[in-house]
């Protein structure tokens, strides 16, 4: 399974209007974070294994795309946390787990 790294407000309107049909997963990443580090790894982790077929997987990087990190935390009404990880369906979160709490079986026991 692939992730798609979000790098523009367009790509993020679509995601999070996509998700009205169906789930996404959005991982925030900070690329000079080692806290962020580990949680990216683990989000990579649990993409390799059998992640769940029918959600739509993606990641943005804090510091790089500041405005989008920011417009996520707007459209989904939680506070932006980094590194953190939104679950998203029909526009609203689902689940969200931050920091240490972003590890591959976190993510399997809320999604699969």
């Amino acid at each position: 399974m692939t992730w798609t790294e979000i790098t523009t407000m367009a790509q993020w309107e679509n995601a999070y209007e996509q998700s009205a049909a169906r789930p996404i997963v959005v991982l925030k990443h900070s690329t000079t974070c080692p806290v962020s580090a580990n949680a990216y790894q683990e989000f990579s982790n649990y993409l390799q294994g059998e992640p769940r077929s029918d959600v739509d997987y993606y990641w943005v990087k804090v510091i790089e795309s500041r405005p989008i990190s920011n417009a996520i935390a707007e459209a989904t009404g939680v506070k932006h946390e980094s590194p953190q990880v939104l679950y998203i369906d029909n526009k609203a979160k689902v689940w969200t787990a931050s920091h240490w709490s972003v590890t591959k079986a976190h993510m399997s026991a809320v999604l699969d």
